[in-house]
């Protein structure tokens, strides 16, 4: 599937940033805070013509990555949601069958054609349904397309080993028609949230880069960005409150989608700081799992809160 791209102020069409500076006010023109290391690396990948291989936990904005890079290139986004089970029928290509039907029954009718031109013809790229990872090595108007390949990892193995020939040389065999190759490699994006690992011929072909959690700087800095009209000092609480839960065993850490998120909702409920029942009462937003809300729940809520209370002070906020 084909996402238009949606921006305010768009380069040129096919215009690369030209220095790792531009990357980050390109990114930063998407309202993506990115740091220097991760700016570097997209400028590599940019620059080298490879695939950008995004490694981890769930929510840390790897995603976001692709969105924000379609839209100020004002490219087109081709996303490839990765699952158990994708096959190539999805992923890259599938014959139209009812098509290729309702051509033999009209050869049939009429009489025209014999069978071996018949059988060529029912497999020319007049009847082929193209895919996200064959669409994204088709020429395009704005340039080559920004390919999300998102959650390798849910994949299995075969189909890795499917990828390798398409990231190496930018081209799919079908074995009717034969190869097709990219004129202009597309942008590529791959994430992962490290379910599994990915086998190493296939990170061989990429650039990698682990997404990290957020610093305290940061992530405050993304909050300003991504939630409008929240109180600066909530906003403070709450990144300070999420770092020390960081530091806490939990079966699944908050992200930077659910700072978002929980910022979002403490702003609807018109909170102007944090407290130990607003927190107790919207952990679903921030918590995902029944056994971390428990641990956190109560107590051990109040006692970060605290440590929170005692830092902002010790800063005189």
């Amino acid at each position: 599937m084909i996402y238009r791209s949606i921006a305010l102020d768009r380069m040129p069409m096919s215009s690369l940033p030209a220095s790792i500076d531009a990357v980050e006010a390109l990114l930063n023109q998407g309202d993506y805070v990115a740091d220097r290391p991760l700016a570097t690396a997209l400028y590599l990948a940019l620059k080298m013509g490879r695939p950008l291989f995004l490694e981890g936990e769930a929510g840390v904005g790897k995603t976001e990555i692709a969105k924000v890079l379609a839209a100020t290139l004002n490219r087109n986004l081709l996303r490839l949601q990765c699952y158990e089970g994708l096959d190539l029928a999805s992923a890259v290509y599938e014959w139209n069958y009812p098509r290729q039907m309702l051509e033999i029954r009209l050869a049939e009718a009429t009489g025209e054609g014999d069978k071996g031109s018949l059988s060529r013809d029912l497999f020319s790229p007049d009847f082929l349904i193209e895919r996200p990872l064959l669409q994204a090595l088709k020429p395009d108007p704005l340039g080559p397309p920004v390919l999300l390949i998102d959650e390798l990892d849910r994949t299995d193995e075969p189909f890795e080993a499917y990828l390798l020939e398409v990231l190496s040389d930018y081209q799919i065999t079908i074995p009717e028609i034969g190869p097709i190759k990219a004129a202009e490699p597309p942008i590529v994006i791959i994430t992962s949230n490290r379910t599994r690992e990915i086998h190493d011929a296939l990170k061989r072909r990429c650039l990698y880069y682990w997404v990290d959690y957020p610093s305290a700087e940061r992530e405050l800095a993304i909050l300003n960005r991504k939630v409008s009209g929240a109180p600066e000092r909530l906003s403070r609480e709450i990144v300070a409150f999420i770092q020390y839960l960081r530091q806490t065993e939990l079966f699944k850490l908050p992200g930077v989608a659910e700072t978002i998120d929980w910022t979002r909702a403490l702003v609807f409920l018109d909170k102007v700081a944090l407290d130990p029942e607003t927190i107790d009462n919207t952990l679903g937003v921030l918590l995902k799992y029944q056994d971390d809300i428990a641990k956190i729940k109560g107590s051990e809520a109040a006692a970060i809160l605290r440590k929170v209370q005692q830092d902002m002070a010790a800063l005189g906020v």
